[in-house]
């Protein structure tokens, strides 16, 4: 099947082959025909599936009868509204929108937090059919008039797991409220909890149910270590990986906020450059960090799932799971940001005692007995492999093997 095959617009056929895409993914060849119907969609998917592309064409295609090259604002009246967790996440939308417009007289904003809001009110008054919004400040901009949703005709709640996860629900509700009744709805979630159910309920109108394969397949260009350690050493076995490869960098997960902060500044005083990235650091600050870091100005980045949300580097070496994710799917976004592009990367977890449990859940769910190397002089606690040992004990540490396979 082709893009042809689905009944998009010239324009947007033409757009995506300048792209350079010949076939649709699996969510896109399902999605794209309902949402060209007009009808609700709840859409299971996870990011990495061309879900974007699978929302962003079939919109265009929508609202495509109110392109135009007239200069008042009048004219403009925004038509879609696109709602997503993190800056960083709506900005890779934006970027969508933008590719697959280039063709059309529409035209599109990306609105987010932590960065003045006067540039943002400027254009949104210019007149934008396309709005790609974080819900924060997507509500700054409602309270002070800059924006006008009584036209819209379709809405897109992106990521909404992870609008759950930031507590922007009732931000979406308030939201929800001061749309018109009449309009299209699309919910797309990696999971469906009881609350956003409760969620689709509300926004969505017999909804099409479109969910892909689960991607939990990691790619074959990453090589999963375990550390036993104990949690007390966790901190200097990560500060020894990471001397073994002084000119790598490295993407360091942890599960909160506090530690991220915490750890950064461990790394730092260790004489590793590093810096956190977290929900509490303002807009500025992130963006600065997070360029930093693909710069290669900075060694290392540690960060929890929700601020490295949407975070993209291309041929990043090393991530480490410093704490493991409660949620084995967590794992898999997590070192999909490695062994990229047929590069090879490697997926370090430093695990203690108390986190087998979620280790024993993450290996379900990629099919993968992961091999587990005991580095000298960080010993996990006794009663580690009291489970009986699977692995190999004493074999060099990751980083260090990968001086010679890299």
């Amino acid at each position: 099947m082709s893009f042809a095959d689905l009944g998009l617009i010239p324009e947007l056929l033409q757009a995506v082959t300048d792209a350079g895409y010949t076939e649709p993914t699996p969510i896109q060849r399902q999605a794209i025909p309902i949402v060209i119907a007009g009808k609700d969609v709840m859409g299971g998917a996870q990011t990495g599936t061309g879900k974007t592309a699978g929302f962003t064409l079939p919109l265009l295609h929508r609202i495509a009868r109110h392109a135009n090259t007239s200069t008042s604002p009048a004219r403009h009246q925004t038509r879609a509204l696109i709602l997503a967790p993190t800056r960083e996440l709506a900005m890779q939308v934006f970027e969508s929108v933008k590719t697959y417009s280039k063709h059309l007289p529409l035209r599109s904003v990306c609105v987010y937090g932590g960065v003045d809001i006067r540039p943002q009110q400027a254009e949104l008054r210019r007149g934008i059919e396309i709005v790609i919004a974080t819900p924060g400040r997507l509500l700054d901009h409602l309270e002070q008039k800059s924006i006008n949703l009584s036209q819209v005709e379709v809405l897109v709640l992106d990521e909404a797991d992870r609008m759950l996860d930031m507590g922007f629900i009732p931000d979406i509700k308030r939201i929800l409220a001061l749309l018109p009744k009449q309009r299209q709805s699309l919910l797309f979630s990696a999971t469906f909890s009881d609350e956003i159910k409760r969620l689709a309920d509300q926004m969505l109108k017999e909804p099409q149910l479109i969910e892909v394969a689960r991607r939990n397949m990691v790619s074959e260009t990453i090589t999963h270590v375990v550390h036993p350690v104990s949690s007390g050493m966790k901190r200097n076995l990560l500060a020894h990986l990471l001397r073994h490869k002084p000119d790598t960098q490295a993407l360091v997960f942890v599960d909160t906020k506090l530690m991220c902060g915490r750890l950064a500044h461990y790394l730092e005083r260790s004489g590793i450059s590093a810096d956190a990235i977290h929900g509490d650091k303002g807009q500025q600050q992130r963006t600065d960090t997070l360029e930093a870091f693909k710069s290669g100005k900075l060694r290392v980045l540690v960060a929890t799932d929700v601020a490295a949300r949407g975070l993209d580097i291309d041929e990043l070496p090393f991530v480490i799971n410093f704490e493991l994710p409660h949620t084995a799917e967590d794992y898999v976004h997590r070192i999909g940001r490695t062994g990229r592009a047929g590069h090879h990367g490697y997926a370090i977890s430093l695990v203690s005692s108390e986190e087998k449990h979620w280790l024993s859940e993450i290996e379900k769910l990629i099919k993968l007995q992961i091999p587990q190397e005991r580095v000298p002089g960080f010993d996990p606690d006794p009663d580690f492999h009291e489970a009986g040992s699977r692995g190999h004990r004493g074999r060099r540490p990751a980083a260090a093997a990968a001086d010679t396979e890299a």
